[in-house]
């Protein structure tokens, strides 16, 4: 009677704690779940991307930037200042309807401005002439499959997605965390359960050791 009486709040403690890593387990991976897809996906491109053939598609533009831009260029340039002037930023938008990002970094000489636009899945460059205010842009853009592996990597892709990113990996450890707590606590029944948990540390393990050198 004694037994039966202290086995029933150990039972009612494992209920709940299962309860709630169940809970924990199936929130976190519905955060997780479409991050979990994509990463996967993008793992097996990244894994093939030589057999996965690109075809870049390149656009390029010229224009020559008004005198008065040119004479503001060329006094940003002499006062050895840095970044974008907000002169030019206006011009651009309003004549190519191209947006510099915030934190696009300027390279300036004695003779051009180079203004270097990389980007998830493909790459742009802008250079205006500081003499003749000729302006040349050009835009790659490397297709889809490189847009998901830049994303995979987190390459270009800006303060947002390396939010999401963080947000993803902390969703990612808690659905692992939890998974293997409720493993845990049904191992007793179940003997397969550590066996191949243990063939899944040790797999990777030995690829490490044994092949990578």
């Amino acid at each position: 009677m004694v037994a039966h009486v202290s086995a029933a709040p150990q039972r009612m403690n494992r209920g709940a704690w299962l309860r709630l890593l169940l809970k924990w387990h199936w929130m976190s991976s519905a955060v997780c779940l479409i991050g979990l897809l994509l990463f996967a996906l993008t793992g097996l491109t990244l894994n093939h991307a030589a057999q996965i053939e690109a075809r870049p598609v390149t656009e390029s533009r010229q224009a020559v930037v008004s005198a008065s831009l040119r004479s503001e260029l060329a006094a940003h340039a002499a006062s050895k200042r840095a970044g974008v002037p907000d002169a030019l930023r206006s011009w651009l938008h309003q004549e190519l309807q191209l947006m510099l990002p915030a934190d696009a970094s300027a390279e300036w000489s004695d003779s051009e401005l180079y203004i270097a636009l990389p980007r998830a899945g493909g790459d742009a460059w802008l250079r205006i002439g500081l003499r003749d205010g000729a302006l040349e842009y050009e835009r790659t853009d490397r297709g889809w499959v490189a847009l998901l592996n830049d994303l995979h990597k987190g390459r270009h892709t800006g303060l947002a997605w390396t939010l999401f990113i963080d947000v993803f990996a902390v969703s990612c450890l808690l659905f692992a965390i939890t998974g293997l707590l409720v493993l845990k606590l049904h191992a007793v029944n179940r003997p397969i359960t550590w066996p191949l948990v243990g063939a899944g540390f040790a797999l990777p393990l030995l690829l490490v050791v044994l092949l990578l050198h």
